[in-house]
């Protein structure tokens, strides 16, 4: 195993930040021709669409959420294709969001995806074997991938060794050459400086025969020959390599010598490096994500350039996974989720002023990697008298940190006495918030009523005098909520808590510190405020009002029930109720996916079928713990591990038609459940037990029922 450097958790940032900043450089014209861009754009330098909040992406849906696979398999680092395989199960919802789903024997994604679930085992799920070469030899075997170079920095033998088993579940030939070598170029961008010599130890990792290395050989040789021109190198790839020559959708072989020209002719800067990527046209967006991501990590946050490629992005990430709260991940949560695997798998501890965050606090807003903004917002509410537009700056500081080294700072100008200045994390999105429907997100939200919201504050001495409360709304009535206001004390940081009330039918959609500028009236002042430590804690205290869910339409083909994310089935409101129906299977989810002792209660009513089922621990499609009233007769305690087994049951006669209230304590590894006040079932699960998850419902086979409200509490 390689010795993890401090210095890499930075570059572990640094590597996905450019992977998301391809993306969103790349998506506006993805499909488009080298001609195109050309022709429309000439040299297209910068972002060319400024989205509102940029959706999800099978780019970072796939690398964000496979490299799980360490941290739910009972294999840990020594993980299996078919780990992989069922991190690729477990966050996917059935034919929706995530990939492109263009069918079986079409899409390369859909057709593994479905062998998967039908029991053909990784790596046979993505072999050209048994899908064939066009459908194995696609684009996606690089495209997940990067990840796995990230998780192991300076380590090329390991990176390689993953990436073969993370490409294999989806992919086979070129398909997973291409992810192994860009996976290992990755980490080999931790310590190699040089491009060329990168690229040829990047090549000893994979057949020296196949049409992968044919390929990066020939771009290599032109590039030798002909260093001074990347438009020259693109015709001769167009011409030697390009899609005309290989079947399907999106060939891997066109759109991996594109990466090889922009890396050769990128001058080793990261701007100029992704910009020619993002102007050879094809599949852009995969394909400057790789390039982002290899260049960021071998520049490092010095390389890329703030105001060009940072400030749009402000730290911000969306997904697509079925775990609707862990679609709410910004790239600092991504980095450090990377990075504490990166140690597991190092077998080492990382530093101690990095210990809280990746192993207490790893989705909170530290600010300790250079430049980050944790997606952090700014707003105002003026007094009564004033109507104008915030001018503000947010930028990441090393003046003053309350923990660690780094802070945020905020900055508004021609602020009046009396103006309220709102910093703030969004904890819920809704389809207004997004420019597009990419990739079909959707979300539950990251923070709930009885939980704490936990901020620190400071103002500098060289401003005048203000007061701050943290604060949280609730989206549904534009109620805000407040902590005790204090007056700040210049130079000195003050914490600041909300614990917000138990509420029903609330939805929290921001959290954060809300200022409030004294002096005197009508005279035009400057706040200036650092902020550091954003994190909530605690247990959640709610209930599920149904009768104030709605229906959020993001296209006529999608559309889902607010702060619920749906696996598979018919999910819709009906007379203040939640309805779940199906043919085969139906599952919803919400909560947070790192709730850990709690109690939930569900008042359900079947109402077609044998199987009904009330979730808690949910992890995933394919991992939680289920109570199941069964064939009329019986109530179960199930586990649902690849599929759901009984751990525990007991004779319990049911009606269709008749509601149930069924309670369910979990703590540690200790589930009991209640009817009505009676205890039925206690279990404890000692093999390999879910300690953390969400909560939500389902049917098995045909059925259908009635959910007409869920209360939650901590135990």
């Amino acid at each position: 195993m390689g010795a993890m450097k401090q210095s890499y958790i930075e570059k572990i940032y640094a590597g996905w930040l450019g992977k998301i900043i391809g993306i969103r450089l790349g998506a506006s014209v993805e499909g488009w021709t080298y001609e195109n861009i050309r022709d429309i754009y000439g040299e297209l330098i910068n972002y060319p669409v400024d989205f509102q909040d940029f959706a999800a992406d099978d780019d970072s849906n796939g690398p964000i959420f496979f490299i799980r696979a360490l941290e739910d398999s009972r294999n840990g680092v020594n993980l299996t294709a078919q780990d992989v395989g069922e991190a690729l199960l477990n966050y996917t919802s059935f034919e929706k969001g995530f990939f492109w789903w263009g069918g079986y024997g079409v899409s390369t994604e859909h057709t593994a995806y479905l062998n998967l679930r039908n029991g053909i085992k990784a790596p046979q799920s993505g072999s050209v074997e048994h899908n064939g070469a066009v459908i194995a030899e696609q684009i996606g075997g690089q495209i997940f991938i990067d990840t796995w170079g990230l998780v192991c920095p300076a380590n090329p033998d390991l990176a390689a060794k993953y990436a073969e088993k993370a490409a294999s579940v989806t992919h086979g030939g070129n398909g997973v050459y291409g992810g192994i070598f860009v996976a290992v170029c990755i980490s080999l961008a931790f310590e190699e400086e040089n491009m060329k010599k990168l690229i040829r130890r990047a090549l000893t990792y994979i057949p020296k025969d196949c049409e992968y290395a044919r390929m990066v050989n020939a771009v290599t040789d032109y590039y030798e020959n002909h260093p001074d021109n990347w438009r020259d190198c693109f015709h001769f790839v167009k011409d030697n390599f390009g899609y005309d020559r290989y079947g399907g959708n999106c060939h891997i072989i066109p759109n991996a010598a594109v990466i090889i020209l922009s890396l050769l002719y990128g001058s080793d800067d990261f701007s100029k490096t992704i910009t020619i990527c993002n102007m050879c046209g094809w599949d852009t967006d995969c394909n400057t994500g790789n390039v982002g991501a290899i260049m960021g990590v071998k520049k490092g946050l010095s390389g890329i350039d703030d105001l060009r490629w940072r400030k749009q992005v402000n730290d911000f990430l969306a997904c697509s996974s079925v775990v609707g709260s862990l679609n709410i991940m910004d790239i600092p949560f991504g980095a450090a989720y990377i990075a504490k695997q990166a140690y597991a798998i190092a077998g080492e501890q990382p530093p101690e002023d990095w210990k809280e965050i990746l192993y207490k606090h790893i989705d909170s807003c530290h600010f300790e990697f250079p430049g980050s903004t944790h997606a952090i917002r700014i707003r105002n509410k003026p007094n009564e008298k004033q109507n104008k537009q915030l001018e503000y700056t947010i930028v990441n500081s090393d003046e003053a940190a309350h923990v660690g080294l780094r802070s945020l700072k905020l900055s508004a100008s021609s602020v009046i006495a009396g103006d309220k200045v709102y910093a703030y994390k969004k904890t819920y999105y809704t389809p207004a918030d997004f420019h597009d429907n990419r990739y079909q997100p959707c979300f539950s939200p990251v923070l709930y009523p009885g939980q704490t919201v936990n901020i620190s504050v400071m103002v500098p001495s060289y401003v005048g005098e203000c007061l701050a409360k943290a604060y949280v709304r609730e989206s549904r009535t534009g109620q805000e909520i407040y902590s005790d206001q204090v007056l700040c004390n210049k130079g000195s940081w003050q914490e600041l808590k909300l614990q917000i009330p138990s509420m029903s039918g609330a939805l929290i959609d921001e959290a954060g510190v809300c200022f409030t500028v004294m002096g005197e009236q009508q005279t035009p002042t400057n706040l200036v405020a650092f902020l550091d430590d954003l994190f909530f804690s605690g247990t959640p205290e709610y209930q599920i009002d149904f009768s104030k869910e709605t229906i959020e339409r993001w296209k006529s083909d999608h559309e889902e029930i607010s702060q619920f994310t749906r696996l598979k089935g018919n999910v819709y409101l009906e007379e203040g109720s939640l309805n779940l129906s199906c043919a085969d299977y139906a599952e919803a989810y919400t909560g947070g996916y790192d709730w850990k002792d709690y109690q939930v209660e569900y008042t359900l009513k079947p109402l077609i079928g044998t199987q009904h089922y009330v979730n808690f621990r949910v992890q995933g499609a394919l991992r939680s713990y289920a109570v199941g009233l069964l064939d009329h007769n019986t109530i179960a305690l199930l586990k649902n591990e690849n599929g759901y087994k009984i751990l525990v049951k007991k004779d319990f006669a049911w009606q269709v038609g008749k509601a149930y209230t069924l309670s369910i304590e979990a703590r540690g590894n200790k589930m009991t459940v209640w009817n009505s006040g009676e205890r039925l079932l206690e279990y404890t699960d000692c093999d390999f037990p879910y300690l953390n998850g969400c909560i939500g419902v389902s049917v098995r086979e045909t059925g259908r029922c009635s959910y007409q409200s869920i209360k939650v509490k901590g135990c």
